[in-house]
C-alpha cells in the first residue's frame, strides 16, 4: 500500500497547529502584542488643556492696567505670517496702553493649548528682524509678578528705521519658563515624557525710549500691574501663578 507523503505532511502540520502548545503560544504572543500596544498608547502624549474661545481669552486681559488704559489695537509689531499661523495664533491679543503719567506700552500676548514640537509660540527675536529691526543681544532678567513672586523673562532692544523699541517678554510652556529656543523645546520634551502635550503662552511688553535703562522701570511696573489686575484664570494662564494667589 502506497502512502502519499504530502498527505502525511499536511496531517502533521494540521496536528501541530491544533496542538494545545501552539494555541497557548498564540494566546501568549497575542496578549503580549496587545499589552505592548496598550502601553504605547498610554505613553503617547495627550492634549490636556482645552481650547479657549477668542472672546473668552480677550476678556482675560484687562482694559485698564494700573494707570494705563487700552487705547488701540494697532501699532504693535506682529509675528511673521506662515503656514501655521492660523493654529499658532488662535488666541492673539495686541494692544497699545496709554497713561497720563507713564509712557505708552505696546502689549502682545499669544496663547496655544498645544506645544507639540511643531506648533510652538514664536519668540520675539524672530518677528522683529522679520520687520526690519536690528536687535541687541537678549539678556535674562527676573521680574516681580506683583504678587510676591518673580517671573524669568528676557529683555532686548530692537532698532528700526523709524523707532527704537525696548522689549520685555516671557514665555511659559507647561510649568516651565524657557529663556531660549533650546529650553523651549526641552520643556516640550519633558512634558511629553510625562504623557502631556503642554500649552504655551508668550507675553510681551515694549515701549519707545532713549535707552533700555529709561524703559525698564516702566516695563517692569506694567508687568507687575498686569498680574495684579488680572483675575486668577488670567494670572494662571499668562504667568503660571496658581489659582490661590
Amino acid at each position: 500500500m502506497t502512502v502519499d507523503a504530502s498527505t502525511n505532511d499536511e496531517n502533521q502540520d494540521e496536528g501541530v497547529l491544533n496542538s494545545p502548545l501552539v494555541n497557548r503560544r498564540h494566546l501568549i504572543l497575542g496578549g503580549a502584542f496587545c499589552l505592548a500596544a496598550g502601553l504605547a498608547y498610554a505613553r503617547t502624549p495627550q492634549v490636556v488643556f482645552p481650547v479657549i474661545k477668542k472672546d473668552d481669552f480677550e476678556k482675560l486681559i484687562p482694559k485698564s492696567i494700573g494707570s494705563w488704559k487700552f487705547e488701540t489695537s494697532s501699532g504693535v509689531v506682529l509675528p511673521p505670517p506662515d503656514a501655521l499661523s492660523d493654529r499658532l495664533y488662535d488666541n492673539l491679543v495686541t494692544r497699545v496702553y496709554s497713561a497720563s503719567e507713564d509712557p505708552a506700552i505696546m502689549f502682545l500676548t499669544a496663547y496655544s493649548n498645544t506645544q507639540d514640537g511643531v506648533l510652538q509660540v514664536h519668540r520675539p527675536e524672530i518677528c522683529y528682524p522679520a520687520g526690519g529691526y536690528e536687535l541687541t543681544p537678549t539678556r535674562p532678567i527676573a521680574i516681580e509678578n506683583g504678587l510676591g513672586g518673580s517671573i524669568p523673562a528676557n529683555v532686548f532692544t530692537a532698532t528700526g528705521r523709524d523707532r527704537t523699541e525696548h522689549v520685555l517678554y516671557w514665555t511659559r510652556v507647561g510649568n516651565e519658563f524657557p529663556l531660549t529656543w533650546a529650553q523651549q523645546r526641552l520643556a516640550v520634551v519633558k512634558a511629553n515624557l510625562k504623557g502631556v502635550i503642554p500649552d504655551g503662552v508668550l507675553v510681551r511688553a515694549s515701549m519707545i525710549a532713549p535707552t533700555v535703562d529709561d524703559a525698564m522701570p516702566h516695563l517692569t511696573k506694567f508687568a507687575a500691574e498686569l498680574n495684579r489686575t488680572m483675575n486668577k484664570q488670567g494670572r494662571a494662564l499668562l504667568s503660571g501663578i496658581k489659582a490661590n494667589a
